[in-house]
Parts: C-alpha cells; sequence; structure tokens
C-alpha cells in the first residue's frame, strides 16, 4: 500500500511519519526549506516521551502522487487550489483522496478542482499538531485521532484497508457509517468559536466572560444547526446541547487557528468557515446574520491597505 500525503505541515507531516516509521511508502508533497531539511535529515517527530526520525520520500513536483492508492490531504484550506492539479491527477489514476481538512464543502470543492467524486473519502483529525522547525512536527495534545468514513454511508474495503493501516502506524481511528454528519459535528465546534476569538481578536476567555460572548458562541451554533438541517447534515438537539457544553468548557486561554492566522496578516480558511456558513445558508436559504456580518468583518479587516 502506497500512501500519498499533500501538505508536510502538521499534520500531514506527523502522520507522514507515523506511516513511513510502520513500513509503508509514504509520497509527501512538500515545498521549500522543510523539503530540503525532510531530504536531508529526515522527517523528524516529535510526542509525549518520544522522539523518532521517517525516512520517506518528498517532492514539489506533484507527479510525486501517481500510483498511489491513497492519498491524504493535509494543507490549509486556503491552499487547496494549488495542490488541486496534483490531487486530481492521483484520484484519476485511481488514488482514494482522503481530506483531512476543515469544512463541510471540502468535497465539493474537491470535485470543482477534478478530482471524481467517488475517489474521495470523508475524513477528519482531532489532534494538535505544528511543524516547530524545517523537518521538525511536534504533536502537543495527548489524542490523536481520525476518522474516515464513505460520503454516501455504503461501506467499503478500501476504508477499512485505511483504517487498519493507520491503526497500524498508532493512531487512534474509527470508521463512521455517517462521516457527513461527523464532519458537520466538528464544524459546529471549531466555527462558533474561530467566530467569536476573531471578533474580539482575543482568546476564549475573552469571549465566555460576558453574557453577550456567550449568547454570540450559543447563537452562532445555533446558525450553523439550522444550516445542517437544510443541507443535509442533520444536527439533533441533542448535537446543540453536546456543542455548547464542549464550547463552554474550553480553557479560557485557547486560541483557534483562525485567530492565530488572522493575526500573523496571512491567508485565513475564512471560506472554509465563517464564510461557508454564510455562502451555504443563501444557497439553502437559512438565514446566517452572525456568520454574514462576521465574514464582512474579516474580509475587510484581511483587504491590502493602500
Amino acid at each position: 500500500m502506497i500512501i500519498g500525503i499533500v501538505g508536510a505541515g502538521g499534520i500531514g507531516g506527523y502522520y507522514a511519519g507515523l506511516l513511513s516509521r510502520a513500513g509503508f511508502p509514504v509520497r509527501l508533497l512538500a515545498r521549500g526549506e522543510h523539503l530540503d531539511a525532510i531530504r536531508s535529515r529526515g522527517l523528524e517527530i516529535r510526542r509525549q516521551n518520544e522522539r523518532f526520525v521517517a525516512e520517506v520520500e518528498a517532492s514539489d513536483d506533484g507527479a510525486v502522487l501517481r500510483g498511489s492508492d491513497y492519498v491524504i490531504v493535509a494543507v490549509k484550506g486556503y491552499s487547496l487550489d494549488d495542490v488541486g492539479p496534483a490531487i486530481a491527477g492521483a484520484g484519476a489514476s485511481g488514488a482514494a483522496v482522503v481530506p483531512l481538512l476543515n469544512g463541510v464543502d471540502v468535497a465539493d470543492r474537491l470535485q470543482r478542482l477534478g478530482v471524481p467524486r467517488e475517489s474521495i473519502i470523508g475524513g477528519l483529525a482531532r489532534v494538535s499538531v505544528v511543524k516547530s522547525a524545517p523537518g521538525l512536527i511536534e504533536r502537543h495534545s495527548t489524542f490523536d485521532r481520525i476518522t474516515i468514513g464513505e460520503l454516501d454511508r455504503v461501506p467499503r474495503r478500501r476504508t477499512e484497508h485505511l483504517a487498519s493501516a493507520l491503526a497500524k502506524a498508532g493512531t487512534t481511528v474509527d470508521v463512521s457509517g455517517d462521516i457527513v454528519l461527523d464532519l458537520w459535528r466538528k464544524f459546529a465546534f471549531i466555527v462558533p468559536m474561530s467566530v467569536a476569538c476573531g471578533l474580539v481578536r482575543g482568546p476564549a476567555g475573552w469571549v465566555m466572560g460576558t453574557e453577550r460572548g456567550r449568547a454570540l458562541i450559543t447563537n452562532a451554533l445555533h446558525e450553523i444547526v439550522l444550516l445542517s438541517r437544510a443541507a443535509g447534515g442533520a444536527l439533533s438537539d441533542a448535537d446543540e446541547a453536546k456543542t455548547t457544553e464542549d464550547l463552554f468548557a474550553l480553557a479560557p486561554g485557547m486560541r483557534p487557528s483562525f485567530l492565530y492566522d488572522l493575526e500573523r496578516g496571512g491567508p485565513t480558511e475564512l471560506d472554509l468557515l465563517a464564510g461557508a456558513v454564510s455562502r451555504l445558508g443563501r444557497v439553502h436559504q437559512v438565514a446566517t446574520p452572525i456568520h454574514d456580518v462576521a465574514t464582512a468583518a474579516f474580509e475587510a479587516a484581511t483587504q491590502p491597505r493602500s
């Protein structure tokens, strides 16, 4: 089994290292100093009480993915268009494509980029990993879990085979009977906090410390729940209650990755997060005023200044 990985940053690099150490041939699409370091020294992985160096085949040429049985896509959403041709080429040559990106419409985006719909397996990752330096990936969380599943809910051996490989590599993996619902559940957790922390330019505690801040979180979540029902994700009342509980239990110092992107002044995943809620709300005729306002504010704040 040959596994291609698009994106050598935190998540992509981490799973590339684990799979390679477990004996699977890994073909990693990377670039820049990170690529140079991997080629010269290998890919170093650090996590609690462990560090190791994995040897992977790394290249900045998308053709490296051709011939892979699976291609895991682990780039940020704003880089998806750049790597689209490479992913589409791998999918057309028979690879199963597994995006681990934030968002609920990633499969649609991949399809518009030329990836055959039938080649896509839904996926999500729950892990905190960062690229600390060229050639170095560090896992900060104590947990590491991937969930994968067929978008049409029809079980296939290809999903089970990938799950077995990931389990052999040492990660916790679940095969979902309804990956679309799982994607909406994660989306409903990450987007309200991204919106709120992004608007106040501060951590979770700044939002949770006021009654209006807490209402902002719950109302943003409710917009997503209503949207999911119109779009086929069907989050339940129980899902909404559990997500509210999880959001309110976040540590006061928690800062979502969207906030870090805003603060750095670079590209953000706005179009996959609040922007997606606003856009899909128009498509499905669901009112999303909080996400509409937030999207407008973030777009204005990130425009180049003359």
